[in-house]
């Protein structure tokens, strides 16, 4: 495996533990929702804007299909504040 792949497998691995989609009272995270992979490549794609740009960019390039396919809608909306603090404070590890 090369070096890249094995980044992309940490921060994929980091992001399905630590981050997830808040709705109401409820819990997701994105490895069980099975996004975790895609916002790491978002995310490893865009490092060069800084990061807070590539975390912003990232969820809000990914869009969660809703209800079967009949609505989707930016990961970004799902996403606490806090959420995207904790997934900036995971990007600083891999800059």
């Amino acid at each position: 495996m090369n070096e890249n792949a094995s980044t992309i497998s940490d921060l994929e691995n980091l992001i399905s533990e630590r981050i997830c989609i808040k709705i109401e009272k409820w819990n997701l995270y994105l490895g069980d929702a099975g996004l975790s992979r895609r916002l790491a490549l978002g995310c490893m794609s865009n490092l060069q804007m800084g990061i807070q740009a590539a975390a912003e960019t990232s969820l809000k390039s990914i869009n969660v299909s809703i209800g079967g396919g009949n609505e989707n809608i930016s990961l970004f909306k799902f996403i606490a504040k806090s959420q995207v603090k904790e997934l900036e404070d995971i990007l600083d590890k891999f800059i």
